[in-house]
């Protein structure tokens, strides 16, 4: 098994809501674990940090998309299970920024690429990204450099 400092915060947690018997907690938090050690093992000694930041990431945004599709089909009680558990994977991603800070961000990303129109947005969204890692939405990225180079 690989051990990470996110794997043993994880088992740290995971003991935690054991003895405080916050079930969905420790559901959330197990589900979590697993899914992390797929990754450690797949990335294997090169697995870094930011790999563990981008995992958390996509399991972010995998439950914002399950809860958007459960409303829309009327299932509030999993909706707000997702909801649940979206809370408790934040917990684990650095601060978000700011919308200020992005707009600093994709201002500093259009002056470095020279940007001019909505056709250099791919250039500027290959810019911000890296930046952003973990802290920011790319939907929210993306909406700041459209409006940002007038698209």
């Amino acid at each position: 098994m690989i051990e990470t400092a996110m794997s043993r915060r994880l088992n740290e947690e995971i003991k935690s809501a054991m003895k405080s018997g916050d079930k969905d907690r420790l559901e959330t938090l197990r589900l979590l674990k697993a899914s992390l050690q797929k990754v450690l093992i797949d990335k294997g000694a090169s697995a870094t940090p930011d790999d563990e930041i981008a995992f958390l990431a996509v399991e972010v945004k995998r439950r914002k998309e399950a809860v958007e599709l459960y409303r829309k089909g009327g299932r509030k009680d999993l909706a707000d299970k997702e909801e649940r558990e979206l809370v408790i994977i934040s917990e684990y991603l650095p601060k978000p920024l700011t919308e200020e800070e992005l707009r600093t961000l994709v201002d500093e990303a259009v002056r470095e690429t020279g940007a001019q129109s909505p056709k250099d947005m791919g250039r500027v969204m290959s810019a911000v990204m890296p930046k952003v890692k973990g802290k920011a939405d790319g939907k929210t990225v993306q909406e700041l450099v459209k409006a940002r180079l007038g698209s």
